[in-house]
């Protein structure tokens, strides 16, 4: 019974090493998302942070800021999925067979 506790315990910390390892790469990672044909573009940060926000001026219409803020939304979307694809990319085999994951 010690040598599993062992295994497990050497488990959990090379768990915990990968999980820095991702977190530090994660809190690197940048995904740009875009909507209206490229009208608009979000940039996100790997902690899900806004950190740009572009917009064309020729989808700057004063009659239709409901159109603008659609399209805001669309290109924050599009982002938060590629960043997700990112994460999910980034922790295959995760838990390396503790059986709380």
């Amino acid at each position: 019974m010690g040598s599993g506790f062992s295994k497990k315990k050497k488990q959990a910390k090379q768990l915990q090493q990968q999980l820095s390892m991702m977190q530090d790469a994660l809190s690197k990672a940048e995904a740009v998302g875009t909507a209206g044909g490229g009208l608009v573009t979000v940039t996100l940060g790997g902690d899900h942070s806004m950190k740009s926000v572009k917009i064309k001026p020729e989808c700057v219409d004063p009659e239709d800021v409901e159109g603008l803020e659609d399209l805001i939304k669309a290109a924050y979307s599009d982002a938060f999925e590629k960043l997700g694809a990112q994460t999910q990319q980034s922790m295959p085999g995760l838990g390396g067979g503790l059986p709380f994951f």
